[in-house]
C-alpha cells in the first residue's frame, strides 16, 4: 500500500474572492482528502458580482509550472478549468499526450455567469477538436454543451435533448460526458453521465434555492477529480471504469449539494443586491 496521499492537479485561473477557479479547486481538494497542486493560467480580478479584468499568464510560464509539478509528483487526476487562449489549449493537449496527467477532467469554462468571456473566440474550435478527444471526462453545463457542438446549436431543453447532446459529445472522442442540467428551470435538476462504452447514469436531485452559486461548476469538477484521485491512487487508469466513475460523480454531487445548502443563508458581499456568493467548501470540516 502506498504511503503517499492521492494527488490532484488543477490547471485554471484564479479567483481572489475565493469562490471559483484555483481557489475553489484547492479548497475542494482539501475537503475531499487529496493533496492539491496547481498550474495557474490567468490572474482574474473577480468577486461575487462578476469578472472585471483578466491577466493571462505567459504560455512558457504555464509550461514551467506544469514541468515543476509533473516532473516531481505522481499526479493521480487532473482537471482543467479556464484556459483562455488557443495556445494554452494546445499546450494542455500536448501535455496530455506526453505527460501522465492521470484521469483528466475538462471543465469547459467559456463564459462567466456575469457574461464575461473567459475563452477567446478562436480557442473554441481548439477545445472542440483537440481538447475534448484527450479528456477522460468533460463537465459542460447546458450552454457550454451547445457551444461545444456548434455555433448555432440550441441549448437542450428536455431530457431527450440532453441525452442526445451528451451522446454526440462522446461520439466526438471524449471518454465520458457529465451534462449538467442546473441551467434548466425545473424544481428538480437532472444531470446525465454518458460514457464511451454506452453506459448511462442519471442523477436527479431537488433544486436548491440560493443566490450563492458562485463557482459551482469549478467545485463539482474539482470534487469529481478528487474522488477519482482516490480511485486512481491504487489502480491503473484502465481500472477506473464506468461504474467507478458513476460512483465518483454521485459522491461529488452529494458534496456540492451539502455545500450549496450550507451556504444558502450566507451574505458575504458588502453589496448583496445581485451578488452570487460562494458555496461552503468546508461543509464537511469541523469548525472551531
Amino acid at each position: 500500500m502506498s504511503t503517499r496521499p492521492p494527488i490532484a492537479l488543477s490547471i485554471a485561473g484564479t479567483d481572489p474572492s475565493g469562490g471559483a477557479g484555483i481557489h475553489a479547486d484547492l479548497k475542494t481538494f482539501t475537503a475531499r482528502g487529496v493533496l492539491g497542486t496547481t498550474a495557474i493560467t490567468a490572474l482574474v480580478a473577480q468577486n461575487t458580482h462578476g469578472v472585471s479584468r483578466v491577466y493571462p499568464i505567459a504560455e512558457d510560464f504555464v509550461s514551467d509550472q506544469l514541468d515543476s509539478v509533473l516532473g516531481d509528483m505522481p499526479v493521480d487526476a487532473t482537471k482543467s478549468g479556464m484556459l483562455g487562449t488557443r495556445s494554452l489549449v494546445e499546450l494542455v493537449v500536448a501535455r496530455a499526450a506526453t505527460s501522465d496527467l492521470g484521469f483528466y477532467t475538462v471543465d469547459p469554462v467559456m463564459v462567466a455567469t456575469s457574461g464575461h468571456r473567459l475563452l477567446d473566440v478562436d480557442a473554441v474550435e481548439a477545445v472542440r477538436t483537440q481538447l475534448l478527444p484527450v479528456a477522460d471526462l468533460i463537465t459542460p453545463n447546458l450552454p457550454e454543451a451547445a457551444l461545444l457542438l456548434g455555433d448555432d446549436v440550441p441549448e437542450a431543453g428536455t431530457r431527450q435533448q440532453m441525452l442526445d447532446q451528451a451522446r454526440e459529445l462522446v461520439a466526438r472522442g471524449t471518454g465520458a460526458v457529465l451534462l449538467k442540467g442546473g441551467h434548466g428551470g425545473d424544481d428538480e435538476v437532472t444531470d446525465i453521465l454518458v460514457t464511451a462504452d454506452g453506459s448511462l447514469t442519471e442523477y436527479i436531485h431537488p433544486r436548491i434555492s440560493t443566490p450563492n452559486t458562485h463557482g459551482t461548476g469549478c467545485t463539482l469538477s474539482a470534487a469529481i477529480t478528487a474522488e477519482v484521485a482516490h480511485l486512481k491512487h491504487d489502480r491503473t487508469l484502465a481500472e477506473v471504469d464506468a461504474g467507478l466513475l458513476a460512483e465518483a460523480v454521485d459522491s461529488a454531487l452529494s458534496y456540492l449539494g451539502r455545500a450549496l445548502t450550507s451556504a444558502a443563508g450566507w451574505q458575504v458581499s458588502l453589496d448583496p443586491e445581485g451578488a452570487h456568493g460562494p458555496v461552503d467548501h468546508q461543509v464537511d470540516i469541523v469548525r472551531r
